[in-house]
């Protein structure tokens, strides 16, 4: 049974065989995905990746574009997201 900090979802699981024939488990930070729009899934651009503790310490304008819906969709869907509640 693994330690009680490593029975963790967030890290994922690494199974090495030793060279004595033993097999361990390497316990490994699980690296976070890009950000994609909610409506098409393509990657967005302008938001940084990476892990939390890094983008955590940049500054606001950094993280995200200050257009609305920016973070959530990408230009082209939230240019027709905004003409479509303006109709």
């Amino acid at each position: 049974m693994p330690r009680p900090a490593l029975r963790s979802k967030s890290l994922r699981k690494i199974r090495k065989r030793l060279p004595g024939g033993a097999s361990i488990i390497h316990y490994i930070k699980k690296k976070p995905k890009r950000a994609v729009c909610a409506k098409c899934k393509k990657p967005l651009h302008g938001v940084a990746g990476g892990l939390t503790s890094r983008v955590r310490s940049l500054a606001k304008s950094k993280k995200k574009p200050s257009r609305p819906y920016g973070g959530q969709l990408c230009s082209k869907c939230a240019k027709q997201e905004i003409k479509n509640r303006l109709r």
